[in-house]
């Protein structure tokens, strides 16, 4: 009986390519690693990405698509005064994109709001707060002319 086990096992290692048994072995000493937190960030708020600078303007991300702005504002009131929540929608269906904006009137509350709601749960999801980046400085647009010299828009 043992000796028909060895045989067995012997048949299956020479039928397995060398490479389908490196694939599945979990001995192996090249073993997948993760890398370590501190080395993916600062430590706080999403891993690679540089925090904003405090401003009373929260980012809120991962929100259920059927949370509206007043459960937002209601969430984040029990942290201080808010002055406006707003869920982010698409401009044609209407629908939430899944992130917001909440404005509280002082940065000491908009840092408990950050601390008090990041990785908590609202409407069944884990939301993700964090102090909002300033909209970048858009070039003025340019005059839009096709090849005829005519305006894009309208003949002058």
């Amino acid at each position: 009986m043992a000796l028909r086990v060895a045989a067995t096992a012997v048949m299956a290692a020479r039928a397995a390519p060398r490479g389908m048994m490196r694939l599945f072995s979990t001995t192996s000493p090249n073993s997948f690693m993760p890398p370590p937190i501190a080395a993916m960030g600062n430590g706080e708020g999403t891993p690679g990405r540089e925090q904003a600078p405090p401003s009373t303007n929260l980012f809120v991300s991962g929100l259920n698509k059927r949370t509206p702005s007043e459960k937002l504002r209601e969430a984040f009131s029990q942290f201080g005064q808010v002055v406006d929540a707003r869920v982010v929608t698409d401009r044609v269906t209407g629908y939430s994109k899944g992130f917001g904006f909440v404005r509280y009137a002082s940065i000491e509350e908009a840092e408990k709001g950050r601390v008090g709601m990041d990785g908590k749960f609202l409407d069944g999801w884990v939301i993700f707060a964090e102090y909002a980046r300033p909209r970048p400085e858009r070039p003025p647009p340019q005059n839009m002319t096709n090849s005829n010299g005519y305006n894009s828009y309208a003949r002058e």
